[in-house]
């Protein structure tokens, strides 16, 4: 009980003072000098008494007479001037006090007003102060939970890194192992070659030698009829001659022909015969075989593709169309190892897409560029995708974690195109600067620059070692480049500007885009231009278009600027064209593990063509 009235006490205590402090320190001054006044006006007035008590004495003793008392009352009187005067002083020094209050009373109604607006503020910023501890309150325990989540990803982290390194050791045994069984399955393709080749010497020497007697006995024939006399036999007594299955020697030049003498069609046509294949089969195995084949009887360019053109249907119907950035799409790459696309754009994106899965939301959005993208291209494994960009830059980045892991940056122009050399370790590049760059993954730094004169739109490499890199330039000239040397070979001068290059696998042919609308196939064992591909409704539609070999390179497939897809087979003949771009088509590429086609446009959308 003691402590609530103690409690009570205080408190009146506590506002008592408040209202002390607010009510009359302000006014203390004002009240002392009040009350000064007051106390003075008090003595004033007593002295005016005693001052009337001495004038009613006076006039008394005035009435009593007296000289004497003339003197005192002028004195008095004189006093008594002075005093109400001192009055009059007095009272106009009150006037002034009270108007000086007054304006006082007017500034402390003005400085309650701020006060009371002070003491808002004062509780709002409470309030907010109340807030913000609390929202420190809940950033410290998110932090303490980021810290725990922190942690428990770099135990992941580190977890995934143990089981990437096992991984990448498998890898490459898996590398390692598949090498050893190309290596077997080449070796077994030479015996099987070799095997194949004795076959078709075999039955060619068989089928030589019964042809010889056939023509010798031709020959002979109407010789021992005349030195016999004997009848012509007739077929059936009907009197007409029977004619022999053989051939006439005049039409083999007038004599009779030896192993070195027969037309390599006459062979292929007596093995076909002699093996009981078509000639789809034959030209197949032929083709399989083709690194036991003598020179003089190798197929043609003709065959060869017809070869692995037989039984491709073309891609008719569209399996899949989506929106693929959010403009302009420039890019387009399927994965050697998966059933997924890769696609570039001027939103400064590269952005994959899970074609297996039938999915229209990108599997990842790989990111890191300043500008946009030109060209999207994998490593043989899949593991690494590699971009280049308008902001004279070069990306790297891994597909399982969709991570940046190399930015190359070093040439003063646009980036167009990027093909691994030596991968995974070297990278080569072609620029708008004229000039192409070797770079080493290793230590991120360029350790070759090669001056090619002219703007740079597209290169491929020849081989997995990169020893050959070709390169298609402004100036209309596919430039040939040994990183072994630093000699360079005999340029390819085309018609026009180039805007985009494709090599075969077996690396012995090359398509070539040029700006003249047309589409050049080249053999690089004879660098000249073997065949063109074109046609009226055809048009390139930008500098860096890209035209494209099919998996089997037996069909060459190119965007146009009208929205349409051309697809010639390699022996000239445009086999269909596919729609559904509104726009023009900037890229296509085939798929290499399935019939499969894509292709992006200037309407950002990305359509998947297959077969079925």
């Amino acid at each position: 009980m003691s402590t609530e009235e103690t409690t009570w006490r205080e408190h009146v205590v506590r506002a008592l003072r408040e209202r002390n402090r607010k009510e009359c320190d302000n006014f203390k001054e004002i009240i002392e000098q009040n009350n000064r006044l007051i106390d003075h006006v008090a003595q004033l007035k007593s002295d005016n008494l005693k001052l009337s008590v001495e004038n009613e004495q006076v006039r008394n003793a005035v009435s009593t007479g007296g000289a004497g008392s003339n003197v005192a009352i002028a004195n008095l009187e004189k006093k008594l001037l002075s005093q109400q005067e001192e009055l009059t002083d007095l009272h106009k020094r009150k006037g002034e006090n009270s108007q000086m209050i007054v304006d006082l009373n007017q500034k402390v109604e003005q400085q309650k007003k701020i006060i009371s607006e002070k003491e808002h503020s004062l509780a709002d910023q409470q309030t907010n102060n109340n807030r913000l501890r609390a929202e420190v309150q809940l950033l410290h325990s998110s932090l303490e939970e980021l810290k725990k989540l922190n942690t428990t990803l770099l135990d992941e982290h580190t977890a995934l890194q143990l089981a990437f390194s096992s991984l990448e050791e498998k890898l490459r045994g898996v590398q390692d192992e598949n090498r050893c069984l190309l290596d077997r399955l080449m070796r077994y393709k030479s015996k099987d070659a070799d095997k194949l080749n004795e076959e078709n010497e075999s039955i060619i020497r068989k089928r030589s030698a019964k042809l010889k007697r056939d023509l010798e006995d031709a020959v002979r024939e109407p010789s021992s009829s005349s030195n016999n006399l004997a009848p012509t036999p007739t077929s059936g007594g009907s009197g007409t001659p029977l004619q022999r299955n053989s051939t006439s020697p005049a039409q083999f030049g007038g004599g009779l022909l030896g192993d070195d003498d027969f037309d390599v069609a006459s062979i292929n046509n007596g093995a076909m015969e002699a093996l009981g294949l078509d000639d789809d089969e034959y030209i197949s195995a032929r083709f399989t075989a083709g690194d036991g084949i003598q020179d003089g009887q190798r197929p043609s360019i003709d065959m060869v593709k017809a070869a692995g053109y037989l039984g491709q249907p073309n891609p008719t119907k569209i399996l899949m169309k989506f929106e693929a950035h959010e403009n302009e799409s420039h890019a387009v790459r399927w994965s050697p190892v998966e059933r997924m696309v890769a696609t570039g754009g001027a939103d400064r994106k590269v952005k994959l897409w899970d074609v297996g899965k039938g999915s229209t939301e990108p599997r990842a959005v790989l990111s890191g560029s300043s500008a946009g993208i030109n060209s999207v291209d994998f490593d043989s494994t899949g593991a690494y995708i590699l971009g280049t960009s308008n902001d004279y830059g070069a990306r790297v980045w891994t597909v399982m974690d969709n991570r940046l892991r190399h930015t190359l940056t070093g040439h003063s122009g646009k980036v167009m195109a990027a093909k691994y050399v030596q991968e995974p370790i070297k990278v080569v590049t072609g620029s708008h600067d004229r000039t192409l760059k070797i770079w080493d993954l290793r230590s991120i730094a360029c350790i070759e620059t090669k001056f090619a004169g002219s703007s740079c739109n597209d290169l491929v490499t020849t081989d997995s070692l990169g020893s050959t890199i070709i390169s298609g330039h402004y100036d209309k000239k596919i430039r040939f480049w040994d990183i072994r040397t630093e000699k360079q070979a005999d340029d390819v001068l085309m018609p026009a500007k180039i805007t985009s290059l494709d090599l075969s696998k077996d690396c012995n042919y090359l398509i070539c885009s040029v700006r003249d609308d047309t589409i050049k196939l080249l053999d690089l064992r004879k660098n000249q231009v073997i065949s063109t591909f074109a046609n009226e409704h055809f048009k390139i539609s930008c500098d860096f278009a890209r035209a494209t070999f099919n998996s089997g390179a037996s069909k060459i497939a190119c965007g146009s600027a009208d929205g349409s897809i051309y697809i010639w087979n390699v022996n000239g003949f445009l086999e269909t064209t596919l729609k559904g771009h509104s726009t023009a088509v900037n890229a296509v590429s085939w798929s290499p593990n399935s019939n499969m086609l894509a292709s992006v446009g200037k309407s950002k959308r990305c359509i998947i063509y297959s077969d079925s």
